[in-house]
């Protein structure tokens, strides 16, 4: 198992609220509340709303829309962002609710081989009271070829790091979402041109 170290030792900065991560606004805690409503408890409002994040709210470039989202409920509001918005997402009904969420990356290959150039992936780390312990869950979109769950025991990330491409994974878990990915969100018009084209390489 890999082992995770927090950016800050604060529990309490991960449940911080920001632009990105706007928790108060009523569609996102009435979101939460839903999600939560229906839970038998913590661990269980947590798969449900990594579900919902990952299955409800479509991958941007999956459906090759030119819309950009950023803010958590304009995530939400659109139902749709690419990995840095829909970790937004994630993380603000969780935080909504008290649990403490993050942020973590990875560094990947932009296709599926090297010469095609390297990206860098979002994805959430979440600390579970009830297991006193964090995990990462990838609420990025299943698809052909693409498979992540929510696991207590082993890590099923939509993209197992591949070394041998240079593929690797940042072991930091953030309490923000990293500035450069928001940059590319915030500076760029298309996004599907800012997916092949604008996407940060390293953190």
């Amino acid at each position: 198992m890999m082992h995770l170290i927090c950016e800050s030792n604060v529990i309490e900065d991960y449940l911080v609220e920001s632009k990105e991560v706007n928790y108060s606004h009523m569609t996102i805690k009435e979101k939460a509340e839903e999600l939560h409503a229906g839970s038998l408890n913590e661990i269980d409002f947590v798969k449900r709303a990594f579900v919902f994040v990952r299955d409800s709210i479509a991958h941007s470039w999956d459906i090759q829309s030119s819309r950009i989202t950023c803010n958590a409920s304009e995530v939400l509001h659109f139902s749709e962002g690419i990995c840095y918005a829909k970790s937004n997402l994630l993380c603000a009904i969780l935080r909504s609710k008290g649990i403490p969420t993050g942020f973590c990356y990875q560094r990947l290959t932009l296709g599926d081989t090297p010469d095609t150039g390297y990206c860098v992936h979002a994805l959430n780390a979440v600390y579970l009271h009830t297991i006193g312990k964090w995990i990462r869950l990838d609420a990025r979109g299943n698809k052909p070829g693409i498979h992540a769950e929510f696991s207590l025991t082993e890590e099923k990330l939509a993209f197992p790091i591949r070394d041998e491409y240079g593929e690797m994974d940042y072991l930091h878990i953030y309490a923000a979402p990293n500035p450069k990915t928001i940059q590319s969100l915030k500076q760029s018009t298309d996004c599907l041109t800012m997916y092949q084209l604008g996407l940060p390489t390293t953190l």
